[in-house]
């Protein structure tokens, strides 16, 4: 038994909190490169070379690409980053307001043929036909969501 045994007891407390300190580090270190790295990718103002340079100089040399990067477009990545989320945000809330809003359910369809019938427009076999149209999803209400969303 010539090697040496560690035990846990072997390994000091503040050598455990600087290894998760070092590990963290270097998890956020690859957030920030790839973050970088993204924004290069989405950014509409810089052109093709533009971004093949950055690129570059982010995988030949990383922390010096980076840091520049930070310095130099920080702030642009943040405006950019923003700008992105709103509209992401307004296209969702956009989608919420159109499906919520959209069609019409089947109980108001047959209130309204219910108030068809009451006028007179139609027989109580045209009503109770298209009832049962309605209440097996192939009414009026279904072809008008269906129509919306194709």
């Amino acid at each position: 038994m010539d090697a040496q045994t560690y035990l846990a007891y072997d390994y000091p407390l503040l050598g455990a909190f600087w290894t998760m300190l070092m590990i963290f580090l270097w998890v956020m270190w690859f957030v920030l490169l790839f973050r970088v790295v993204i924004d290069v990718l989405r950014d509409d103002g810089l052109n093709g070379w533009t971004k093949a340079g950055w690129l570059v100089f982010c995988i030949v040399l990383p922390f010096l690409g980076v840091l520049v990067y930070v310095i130099v477009r920080g702030r642009d990545m943040g405006r950019r980053e923003t700008t992105r989320a709103r509209a992401q945000q307004e296209e969702f809330d956009a989608y919420v307001r159109k499906t919520a809003a959209g069609g019409s359910s089947s109980v108001d369809e047959l209130a309204r043929l219910s108030e068809i019938r009451d006028r007179g427009a139609i027989t109580d076999e045209e009503f109770r036909r298209a009832k049962e149209l309605v209440l097996s999803g192939h009414g009026p209400a279904e072809r008008a969501g269906d129509g919306e969303t194709s």
